[in-house]
């Protein structure tokens, strides 16, 4: 990062401190060549005390406590992180972290080591950035960003400056998990060409869409960050975010990417699709969300199909999986569940293998492993993994918001282009049933399909489609910006 960029970064940040980073002062904690101690103390910002934030200050004062300790909680909800930081000094011998709203203030302090971040969507590609270009490792929730460009632009970071940046999809580093991947990997059922990711997880009303007031307490403008400070139209504020396009990336992006991580695990794919499309839409009610709450998407990895099923209303199980992977082989099939397993069956359905065992206390202490080791390779999910799963989850949103509704004939005529179109045909009748069954009558609510986008995995764009490399990034609000490559 050149003198200027640096300099710009730290000036918009709006912090006299941290510009005294950018007149030459020297990047904090562990120099690269340098390797911790396992006893070694290492001091922990957590961002973020939400839901998955009460995780990861469990984990940082829980088993890992004994040598990590939080000193420093960050939360734009000043009653979320006051109370949190009371909590966390019983949990830690009297020691209070210190309360703020903007991670920004604490990254020139050196004595911290980690940026631990648990914030919404569209503030996790920025906040990392953020934290490793000012010598920060980081641990990262899923997704790990809100748009293509941005999850990319982590990872180079990461690789410049040498940071440990690990992603939240725990799944990687639990051991069931691991056994059933590699079970899989070893050929166990046969030749691997279909992986079906499930995210059947009902969700209710988010509630009318109107205007509503910002709780006071919220400090709007740092929790908008990069995106537009919008009027609030939802009745809950936080969480439902979720279902709203500038924030969210919906049950896609939010449960989906741990189902998206492990189909493309299972199936050894380390890049994006070669094509992508999806259709589906926001049926059985009328509310402030957005995004879709019953959604397919399939991506073709040339001779492999990743096919991913969100469903948000009243639902059965396939296969004994609601929220969970099923591995397609041609001589079985593995059903996984969970986060930590599942088991395996031959073709007649008869179970021949089973796989359990682990806990979210394995992945942050891999983490851990590769903050004192340095050595990125130490960890099981690094960001760039985080990226290609987040990534994969992006573009079959694109494929969608660029479609248009259609009829079920019409549907059926545009999925025939889809290589595997046997199974497509069977999921779109499973989908049709599905809604029926919840009373949604498609011919007053179509279901939108988006076009079969062809991309190119090492240029992570849609070559000569302007349409849809628009949404590979986003405007960012300032100062709220993702450098450019150049500037990193």
């Amino acid at each position: 990062m050149s003198k200027y960029t640096r300099r710009q970064f730290l000036e918009d940040s709006m912090f006299a401190a941290a510009a005294a980073v950018a007149a030459g002062s020297t990047m904090p904690v562990f120099a690269q060549e340098e390797k911790g101690s396992a006893n070694d103390e290492l001091k922990v910002c957590v961002v973020g005390a939400g839901g998955r934030g009460g995780s990861h200050i469990g984990a940082w004062t829980g088993k890992q406590g004994r040598t990590t300790k939080i000193t420093h909680i960050c939360d734009v909800d000043s009653k979320r992180a006051g109370s949190n930081a009371e909590s966390i000094g019983k949990n830690q011998g009297g020691l209070v972290p210190k309360v703020i709203d903007d991670v920004r203030r604490v990254l020139d302090d050196k004595t911290i080591n980690i940026i631990s971040i648990a914030t919404p969507n569209h503030q996790h590609s920025i906040q990392a950035i953020w934290a490793m270009l000012a010598g920060k490792d980081v641990y990262v929730e899923k997704p790990v960003s809100h748009n293509v460009s941005e999850g990319r632009r982590a990872v180079q970071v990461a690789r410049k400056h040498k940071k440990i940046c690990q992603t939240g999809t725990q799944s990687r580093s639990n051991p069931g998990m691991r056994d059933a991947i590699a079970f899989i990997h070893a050929g166990k059922i046969g030749d691997v060409k279909l992986a079906r990711g499930l995210c059947y997880k009902p969700r209710a009303s988010i509630g009318a869409k109107g205007t509503y007031e910002v709780p006071k307490e919220v400090n709007y403008d740092l929790w908008c960050g990069p995106t537009q400070m919008l009027p609030l139209t939802r009745p809950k504020f936080h969480y439902d975010w979720h279902w709203q396009w500038e924030w969210g990336n919906g049950d896609l992006g939010n449960q989906g990417i741990h189902q998206m991580d492990i189909s493309r695990w299972g199936l050894g794919v380390n890049q994006l699709s070669d094509k992508v499309v999806s259709y589906g839409g926001r049926v059985g009610y009328e509310d402030a969300g957005e995004t879709a709450n019953t959604q397919v998407i399939v991506h073709e990895f040339g001779d492999k199909t990743l096919t991913f099923e969100v469903r948000g209303l009243k639902t059965g199980d396939y296969k004994g999986a609601k929220v969970g992977v099923i591995f397609e082989g041609s001589e079985g099939y593995v059903v996984l569940p969970s986060y930590n397993g599942g088991a395996a069956f031959d073709k007649a359905g008869k179970m021949i293998a089973e796989f359990k065992g682990g806990d979210d206390s394995h992945h942050f202490q891999n983490f851990l492993k590769a903050v004192r080791s340095r050595d990125p390779k130490d960890l099981n999910a690094d960001i760039e993994e985080g990226h290609l799963s987040s990534a994969l989850c992006h573009t079959g949103n694109i494929s969608y918001r660029l479609g248009e509704t259609a009829t079920l004939a019409a549907m059926t005529s545009k999925l025939a282009d889809v290589k595997t179109n046997d199974n497509m045909k069977e999921t779109l009748e499973r989908t049709v049933t599905h809604l029926k069954e919840n009373g949604v009558d498609l011919e007053k609510t179509p279901l939108t399909i988006g076009p079969l986008l062809t991309m190119d995995p090492k240029t992570e764009t849609f070559p000569g489609n302007d349409a849809a490399n628009k949404w590979l990034s986003r405007q960012d609000r300032k100062p709220y910006v993702i450098p450019a490559e150049a500037d990193i």
